[in-house]
Formats: C-alpha cells, sequence, structure tokens
C-alpha cells in the first residue's frame, strides 16, 4: 500500500516539475527587446495566446490573437519559417503555448517574459 502512495506522490511530483521546467531553445523576451522585434514584422510570427475578450480589452499593436485553447487546431495558421513571438498575460499561458508549438515541430520561439500585463507600451483596442 505504501508503494502506491508513493507512486501517486512521484507522479505529482513529475507533473508539478514538468510544467515549471523552460521549453527548450525558448528565449524569454523583455518588453525593450520586443519592441525591436516589432519593428521587423516580416522576420517574426508575432502572437498573443489569451482569449477573444482579453485580446479585445487590449493587445501589442502587431501581434495577431490565437487562443491558447484554440492553438492545437490553428496550428496551419502559423508561419514556421519565422520565428515565434507569443504573450499572454503574465507570462504563464506563453510558455504553455511555447511547449504545444514546440511538440509539434516549432523550434524558433520567444515569450514576452512579462506578458500584456508587465507592457508599459500602448495598447489597441
Amino acid at each position: 500500500m505504501n508503494w502506491i502512495v508513493f507512486l501517486l506522490f512521484a507522479l505529482i511530483l513529475w507533473f508539478v516539475v514538468s510544467r515549471m521546467l523552460p521549453v527548450k531553445g525558448l528565449r524569454n523576451l523583455s518588453e525593450a527587446e520586443a519592441h525591436t522585434l516589432l519593428q521587423t514584422p516580416d522576420e517574426y510570427e508575432f502572437l498573443d495566446v489569451r482569449e477573444v475578450h482579453e485580446y479585445e480589452r487590449g493587445h501589442i499593436p502587431g501581434f495577431r490573437n490565437i487562443p491558447l485553447s484554440q492553438l492545437p487546431s490553428r496550428m496551419d495558421e502559423i508561419d514556421r519559417s519565422r520565428t515565434v513571438v507569443l504573450t499572454c498575460q503574465s507570462g504563464m499561458r506563453s510558455l504553455q503555448a511555447a511547449r504545444v508549438l514546440h511538440k509539434r515541430g516549432i523550434r524558433s520561439l520567444c515569450h514576452l517574459r512579462a506578458g500584456v500585463g508587465g507592457w508599459s507600451g500602448k495598447l489597441v483596442r
């Protein structure tokens, strides 16, 4: 019986730790770095993975919306030849989105570390 409890604990621990590990090859961007990348939009694919109602309340100019919940079914909308730059509200969902994209073969990934919540620049509606 003790081994079952130990196994259950180990599985829960593995699940929690695996969600916190960084995505291999993911580059964390500061706000200043994101501003720089936005100056060359043809080289990057800018995605805001917040839900539609959040995006409509205000988003960073240049980022288009593909909610995390829809990402697996909308992979064909992403240009795999460009580096994908992700954002969300705080940086957590963009990390999850990076995991989804990485598992589907997209290796050139960045995300705005502080998300839209940490963006001091202009937001559009």
